[in-house]
């Protein structure tokens, strides 16, 4: 069954539904990383320890991947738009419980719910998709894909100033206010559109990729604070649920992700890449703030407050508003391919510049720039990848797939950057050795270069390749291009 073609729509009309889903994106992007500077005034608040702090980051990773499964597959079957407002919802409900915390545990409960609202950003590319006509769909893909990545980077510069002068619950209303601006945009400048994919829930897999998902994921996030055993176990767990599903799925009548797809080269080269690219490029994020903050008394650092730090990842923030859509539209013209090798290669230089120069703001700000280019060619470059190799009915839950697996990337960077970091400590100090740091970014730097020279062997086809067609109901590809 053929998608219905749609019309290419008014100029007007595109330019507001393009500005209401950039205000979803943004909304959910800044939740994922503003509560990590006010983590210490927040176990200050409810004394309680580190170990139960790490569930306010955990309990959020773990129903993102939940939640932008189940929306973005019912997004293919009952209409993008509709669950892009309940996805929304569900993260201003979220939000608002957060922000009433009165307990550790309630807060946990909040970002909990908040993790559900993850599909925003699948669905976002799937309307994409639907609304416009498909000359604009690479740079409007790599401009949200930009947004994101802001998003991200911004969500580490605004906490400084609300906590230093209002208090931690205004990281939340904020957001709130981020997230209400953000749903009557959408639903007052977006029209649902036909573009479907008719079935039902399969409730099984739903199960079974939850379980399979949330246990490696939980596994990954708690890996030091848990003993090795309960890790391994927990991983085993999930690698068993995760195997019992895709055995579900090929028998299954209307799965609830379609494998034959996933196993398509085009998107299984791409989601490889993102899961390296997610693992590499975490380290910029989460670790300049950290050593930025580090008292000079260590013999490194600049005793930065969080608002100062911030100000260290903005050329990154600046950077990506801009890589984004020239991204897109270097990839409408030379392929979505050597846009992303680029982007693997900025990365490389961004993190060599950062460990080379860790004795200077300057040159750190720099590297961060750099990196930003790199981080919005990635992001933009990967989801046109994924979205020119699949139908538009697909495209939700192929867009979900690809975050999930980038999300996985960066809970395995989570862990890793910290643990190189904190391997060796300074002398006479308690702060981890300068070289830590140094190391955690050269390691950043060899998984990006791994990033691009694994594109060639995976086999993503280049301009012109991505074209398609279906033939007796099955994917064919130009000469040249293998399934």
């Amino acid at each position: 069954m053929t998608s219905p073609v749609l019309a290419r729509p008014e100029v007007r009309s595109s330019r507001g539904a393009f500005a209401a889903l950039l205000c979803a994106v943004l909304s959910f992007s800044l939740l994922q990383t503003m509560v990590i500077p006010a983590l210490p005034d927040l176990r200050a608040e409810f004394h309680t320890s580190s170990s139960v702090m790490a569930w306010v980051l955990s309990a959020f990773l773990l129903t993102s991947s939940v939640g932008t499964v189940l929306l973005g597959r019912l997004g293919d079957m009952v209409g993008k738009k509709r669950m892009m407002l309940v996805s929304l919802a569900i993260l201003g409900l979220g939000t608002l419980m957060s922000a009433l915390a009165f307990s550790a545990e309630m807060l946990i409960a909040g970002r909990a719910v908040q993790g559900l609202g993850a599909a925003t950003f699948p669905l976002a590319f799937g309307l994409v998709r639907d609304i416009f006509h498909r000359d604009q769909v690479p740079v409007a893909i790599g401009t949200i894909s930009a947004v994101f990545g802001i998003g991200f980077g911004v969500g580490l510069v605004i906490p400084g100033p609300l906590l230093d002068h209002l208090g931690w619950q205004w990281i939340f209303w904020v957001s709130l206010i981020a997230v209400a601006i953000a749903f009557a945009a959408v639903a007052a400048s977006i029209t649902e559109t036909p573009v479907r994919r008719p079935g039902r829930i399969d409730w099984p897999g739903a199960i079974l990729v939850t379980a399979g998902l949330a246990a490696v994921l939980l596994a990954i996030s708690q890996a030091r604070a848990w003993t090795l055993p309960a890790i391994a176990a927990l991983l085993g767990c999930g690698a068993v649920a995760l195997v019992v599903f895709v055995m579900v799925e090929r028998r299954a009548s209307e799965p609830l992700i379609d494998l034959s797809m996933l196993g398509r080269r085009p998107v299984l080269g791409a989601n490889l890449v993102a899961l390296l690219i997610g693992f590499g490029l975490y380290g910029a994020f989460s670790l300049v703030p950290q050593f930025v903050q580090t008292p000079t008394s260590a013999g490194y650092g600049f005793g930065a407050t969080p608002t100062e730090s911030g100000l260290f990842l903005l050329p990154m923030a600046l950077t990506m508003l801009v890589a984004g859509p020239v991204a897109g539209w270097l990839g409408a013209r030379s392929g979505s391919k050597r846009t992303l090798v680029a982007a693997c290669t900025i990365g490389v230089a961004g993190f060599a510049v950062i460990a080379a120069g860790l004795d200077c703001a300057w040159i750190i700000a720099t590297g961060a720039g750099i990196i930003g280019v790199g981080v919005g060619f990635s992001f933009s470059s990967v989801v046109n990848l994924v979205v020119s190799a699949v139908e538009p009915n697909e495209t939700g839950q192929a867009t979900a797939v690809n975050t999930i697996v980038r999300t996985l990337g960066g809970s395995l960077g989570a862990q890793a950057a910290p643990a190189i970091v904190t391997s060796t400590l300074a002398t006479g100090t308690s702060f981890p050795a300068e070289s830590g740091y140094t190391t955690a970014f050269i390691v950043s730097a060899v998984v990006m270069a791994a990033a691009a020279l694994v594109l060639p062997v995976v086999g993503i086809p280049g301009r012109g390749g991505m074209a398609r067609r279906r033939r007796n109901g099955s994917w064919s590809y130009p000469a040249g291009n293998s399934r």
